[in-house]
């Protein structure tokens, strides 16, 4: 049987600065924690983050693309840790999954008021809306459940986004 060191005890407390340092990160600054649409908010908090993402990805962007897989695992591992933190499956207080998602949506977008509105409401659309196989990601266990169904909404947007700048539109 594995001794839980008093450590290990006050970081899943959430009162270490372990735990609340994941949860600071997990609820990005704390946004999470906003009472009405914290989701949206979260992704929200996200647009300056793919801004500078964009930014990188004008430069390289295979850099831009392993910085965005590299901040997906990162997100999942927060999210188990902070779900655990919090003693529920899927807190709304959680929005990293927002923003990782709206990074994958927004990937090397151009940078116009339209298209980033346009990003944005198809975004919350289908995070919101769960197109498969989005649900069938949202019941994988732990963070991965968490993030990876917004992962698949930012991937449906960025593919529809993509469709809409070929026709010329936003």
């Amino acid at each position: 049987m594995k001794q839980i060191r008093p450590s290990d005890q006050t970081a899943k407390s959430g009162t270490s600065l372990l735990g609340k340092s994941i949860l600071l990160c997990a609820t990005v600054g704390g946004v999470g924690y906003v009472p009405i649409f914290p989701g949206t908010v979260g992704t929200l908090a996200a647009v300056p983050i793919s801004f500078g993402l964009n930014r990188l990805a004008a430069v390289s962007l295979l850099l831009a693309g392993v910085t965005l897989v590299v901040a997906i695992f990162f997100a999942i591992h927060l999210s188990t840790r902070a779900a655990v933190l919090l003693q529920q499956k899927d807190p709304a207080a959680i929005v990293i999954d927002e923003v990782v998602g709206f990074l994958a949506a927004n990937f090397a977008a151009p940078s116009t008021v339209a298209g980033l509105i346009t990003t944005f409401l198809l975004f919350r659309f289908f995070d919101i809306a769960k197109v498969f196989p989005a649900s069938r990601l949202e019941r994988l266990p732990g963070g991965a459940g968490i993030v990876l169904d917004d992962v698949m909404a930012g991937i449906y947007t960025f593919a529809v986004m993509r469709l809409l700048l070929a026709w010329g539109m936003p």
